[in-house]
């Protein structure tokens, strides 16, 4: 038999929809298939309405974007650690979420307790606390250390795949040529995005799931402790099974319609804020980059109005985000703050018409406060649910355009043939533009073994653009290009590649061919002129910035000496040596690299002298083959 509560005589600053609410326990147990049910309503709502409201943003194009990032690794050669630490950290939210109940539970007991004057039960009840106090932080703790550690896992992983991707079959470099390239700053995506994507994916999953589980819980106390709400309709009293946790819910609702309609510009202000901050930090690299450039033009007031302009972008989009921020701030500050009164308030009737004790009246608080909280995703997790959504775009369209990177290159006819020949040759080759303007036209040459060639023409003809082409970089060619299959070329540009380590590691740069003593480093920096160096060779540095551009050249071909390939390319590699020290390094190389054939971009006349061979090209896609000569 229900127990029904008639309410005579209620307060009336009380909301007058508790008046008439059965709060017996025995109606709350006996309609537990209501309850049930209600739960599971509850749950799917809550899912539904996080996916129709922001995950599912443009009809769940943020959920595929974020599934094709992460699936890679979760069925990975480390799916089975990845899954393990996964599972373990789910299993530690469980047991916090676990004590958490057990600590609501307490507070009924502890404040049975002092209402009571009960001192034996206080000093049990604060030895249960210390318990479970002393619980709850060793499983924190492993908890933190394990998804700490899942997260490190996948984004080592994850930053090897996309460094992997930008630098396989060389596409880094083709980006730069595909003019419909939106990707920007490709090193920041690497780095900071994919570090981001870690980051946001686990808190914000873990934690969904932490309050779908926590919810769960905290209902049923909340469920039982609600009793039942009759609703005066026409007459008749219409049952309200659970009504606080209704009323928790509607709360939710209400509190998340407006944090997604106040932080809606958050998404798209905190994808520019990350654009603008890398454009802002790569006109800062470039000045370092270019500092002798700068100083020597006397463009320092020119650099920094282009910094400037661009950390203005900054400034602006940031004061559009701390307006979005100061409204979202007020919204869910004011929702937290007045949650606890409203708690307070819809419990009060119970605890006032007697059906429940001062224990309870604060368990209810505190269960109503968790409930709430878990509805409250959205609410309490917009601002990271913007930033993630930003960093699956940005790493989206980093992989959109590797893709496009490599498709563009499958949709262009082979170009490089690798076959077993003994010479080098080139049969019906054209290269092009980006834009498809023709730059050589059919051009068919055969250079046997040690035969050596110079490219020469005007500026712009597509010299070393037929180099880059001959190194299989230039996807906007066509024709066949004949190189024995074994053999090891070496490409050396204007500027030569100086990376920041040891002047060892530099020489021996991309990898040693051979076993190399100090004394065979040493004898070639000398013959070189570059003596200076040879005591230098363990010295750490930015030699890129420490040598001119002479003696960066210079290096190159001692690269070229240790390393001696069978073929060796070489654009405009003397442009910044004199006469007497090109001939030097020249004559070398020809002597030194006796089995190797060299292939030369260049203006000089000088070096028609060190080849046997001349193709002059003529920039309409002309081309003529001479033998090489000073009058030629």
């Amino acid at each position: 038999m229900k127990a029904q509560a008639v309410f005579a005589g209620a307060p009336q600053d009380l909301p007058a929809v508790l008046v008439g609410a059965d709060f017996s326990r025995a109606g709350s147990i006996a309609h537990s298939r209501y309850f049930l049910v209600s739960v599971f309503v509850l749950l799917l709502v809550k899912m539904q309405y996080n996916d129709k409201e922001v995950v599912k943003m443009r009809r769940g194009v943020m959920l595929r974007g974020a599934w094709r990032i992460a699936r890679t690794y979760w069925f990975s050669e480390e799916k089975w650690s990845a899954w393990l630490l996964l599972s373990s950290v789910i299993v530690l939210n469980l047991v916090l979420v676990y004590i958490t109940v057990q600590l609501n539970l307490w507070q009924g007991s502890f404040y049975d307790a002092i209402q009571n004057f009960n001192y034996a039960g206080f000093l049990k009840i604060m030895e249960q606390y210390a318990l479970l106090g002393v619980l709850f932080i060793v499983v924190k703790g492993y908890q933190i250390y394990v998804r700490m550690l899942l997260h490190l896992r996948w984004r080592r992983w994850l930053t090897e795949r996309y460094l992997s991707a930008w630098l396989k079959k060389k596409s880094y470099y083709r980006l730069q040529l595909m003019a419909r390239n939106a990707t920007d700053n490709p090193d920041q995506r690497i780095s900071e995005d994919v570090e981001l994507f870690v980051m946001l994916t686990l808190r914000l999953s873990v934690d969904f799931l932490q309050d779908v589980v926590t919810v769960f819980s905290f209902v049923i106390i909340l469920w039982n402790l609600s009793g039942v709400f009759y609703l005066p309709v026409g007459g008749q009293q219409i049952p309200i099974y659970g009504y606080l946790v209704w009323l928790a819910l509607a709360y939710a609702i209400v509190g998340t319609y407006w944090t997604l309609k106040v932080g809606r510009p958050l998404v798209r202000l905190e994808y520019d804020q990350q654009r603008y901050e890398a454009d802002f930090r790569f006109s800062l690299v470039r000045v370092r980059e270019h500092a002798e450039s700068i100083a020597l033009y006397g463009g320092e007031n020119n650099e920094k109005k282009n910094c400037m302009n661009r950390f203005n972008q900054i400034v602006v989009n940031f004061m559009k985000i701390i307006d979005v921020r100061k409204k979202l701030m007020w919204l869910t500050t004011g929702y937290s703050k007045i949650s606890v009164i409203f708690a307070a308030l819809i419990a009060s009737p119970l605890y006032f018409r007697g059906q429940i004790h001062f224990g309870q009246m604060f368990q209810i608080i505190d269960a109503y406060n968790h409930v709430q909280v878990g509805f409250s995703f959205i609410i309490d997790s917009f601002t990271q649910l913007a930033q993630w959504r930003a960093v699956i775009n940005r790493l989206n369209n980093f992989l959109t355009f590797l893709e496009a990177v490599q498709t563009e290159e499958r949709s262009h006819p082979e170009v490089v043939s690798r076959q077993h020949h003994t010479d080098f040759g080139l049969e019906g080759v054209n290269v092009f533009q980006p834009n498809g303007q023709k730059l050589v036209q059919d051009l068919t040459l055969k250079l046997p073994v040690g035969q050596s060639l110079l490219i020469t023409g005007p500026s712009g003809c597509g010299k070393s653009t037929l180099l880059r082409t001959l190194a299989g970089i230039w996807p906007y060619a066509s024709g066949r290009i004949r190189l024995p299959r074994k053999a090891r070329l070496m490409f050396i540009p204007q500027k030569a590649y100086m990376p920041i380590n040891t002047l060892r590691e530099v020489l021996l740069y991309p990898g040693p061919a051979r076993s190399l003593n100090d004394a065979d480093l040493q004898a070639v920096l000398t013959a070189c002129r570059l003596s200076h160096l040879t005591g230098r060779l363990d010295e750490w540095m930015d030699w890129g910035q420490a040598l001119s551009l002479g003696e960066q050249q210079r290096m190159a071909f001692v690269r070229a000496l240790l390393q001696k390939p069978d073929w060796l390319f070489l654009d405009e590699a003397t442009s910044a040596l004199d006469e007497i020290t090109e001939q030097t390094v020249y004559r070398l190389a020809v002597k030194a690299l006796t089995k190797t054939t060299i292939i030369s971009v260049g203006h000089r006349r000088t070096l028609v002298s060190y080849h046997q061979n001349r193709l002059l090209l003529g920039g309409d896609g002309s081309w003529e083959l001479r033998t090489a000569s000073l009058r030629s």
